[in-house]
């Protein structure tokens, strides 16, 4: 069966419904249920008292034990569907609640919102349910750049990352990459308690993400209002972020709107001086939010188009 076509369905329905409400409180939502798995295996197996190599070695055999998991369920599930057409639309609504189109929309819209009326408050409330650093220090500015960071970034890990993985193996790849990309969120930051324990959950999420995000730094070259200056600060930039993958998309988003990304900022009270991508450049505003949703969106739907096409080809 074509699985692209079955992520054009995923992609479809998440558009028009996202992930309503009423269902998340009834069922809660897949990303959840990962949580709650590798929350429990952290608990378990990731103990302060044994020395760095043994966490390590634990670490590596719970990211296998959740990535093993949810490539089997999804295998199971595809397995059990019928053939042809009803296949595609089992696959796709299947796969619907791990694309993040309209979620991520939404929440970086509701940034733009209240900030490009003045309300700070609102601005610095919104943006804080996307990023992780300190909303009270950011000012305009900083909060328009933390949006279009976020909207840039996880448009490669929401959306195109899975949407590929599942155009390739259909629900196994999609329920395997988002057990990858939430052990990455979970455990995979370098800190006290995960250097060690996360190491292999960050080093697999940097491999399967190597391609989705030059991919969608391409997607938002092409359909870039300034095109020329997207790519050039695409290829210039993207290296110089702290990310091996995240620099792709966010530094083809800068020079798509003429503004600075990355730079210094501020997490847990203590300054992170990051590389600024497209420096020289002026700094984003409220108006550079929307700006940068209609270049998300015009990308989708040419991802969605490039897949439809593949899917009847």
């Amino acid at each position: 069966m074509s699985f692209a076509g079955a992520m054009v369905v995923a992609m479809a329905v998440d558009a028009l419904l996202g992930w309503p409400d009423p269902l998340f409180a009834r069922l809660g939502h897949p990303v959840t249920w990962l949580g709650r798995l590798i929350n429990a295996i952290d608990t378990a197996w990731n103990r302060a008292s044994d020395p760095p190599w043994l966490r390590r070695t634990a670490g590596i055999a719970g990211t296998l034990v959740v990535i093993a998991l949810a490539v089997v369920l999804g295998w199971v599930l595809q397995s059990v569907l019928a053939s042809g057409w009803i296949e595609i639309v089992l696959v796709g609504i299947l796969a619907w609640p791990l694309v993040a189109l309209r979620s991520l929309h939404d929440h970086v819209a509701a940034v733009a919102k209240p900030l490009s009326v003045g309300d700070m408050a609102g601005a610095r409330a919104a943006v804080s349910r996307i990023v992780g650093r300190d909303p009270a220090a950011l000012d305009e500015a900083g909060i328009a750049r933390a949006a279009i960071e976020s909207l840039a970034e996880n448009a490669s890990d929401g959306i195109v990352a899975p949407v590929f993985w599942g155009a390739l193996f259909g629900l196994p790849g999609i329920f395997g990459y988002k057990a990858i990309n939430t052990l990455d969120s979970m455990i995979g930051h370098r800190s006290e308690r995960h250097e060690a324990f996360g190491w292999a959950a960050a080093r697999i999420d940097d491999v399967v993400n190597f391609i989705p995000a030059r991919l969608t730094g391409f997607l938002f070259v092409l359909l870039a209002p300034r095109r020329s200056e997207a790519l050039s600060c695409m290829t210039r930039d993207a290296r110089r972020h702290r990310s091996p993958n995240a620099g792709w998309p966010e530094a083809a988003m800068a020079g798509a709107l003429r503004v600075r990304l990355s730079g210094p900022r501020i997490y847990h009270g203590s300054i992170t001086n990051e590389p600024w991508l497209n420096e020289g450049a002026r700094d984003p505003l409220a108006a550079d939010i929307d700006e940068g949703l209609a270049v998300y969106r015009r990308a989708m739907l040419l991802l969605a188009g490039v897949l439809a096409i593949l899917a009847f080809a």
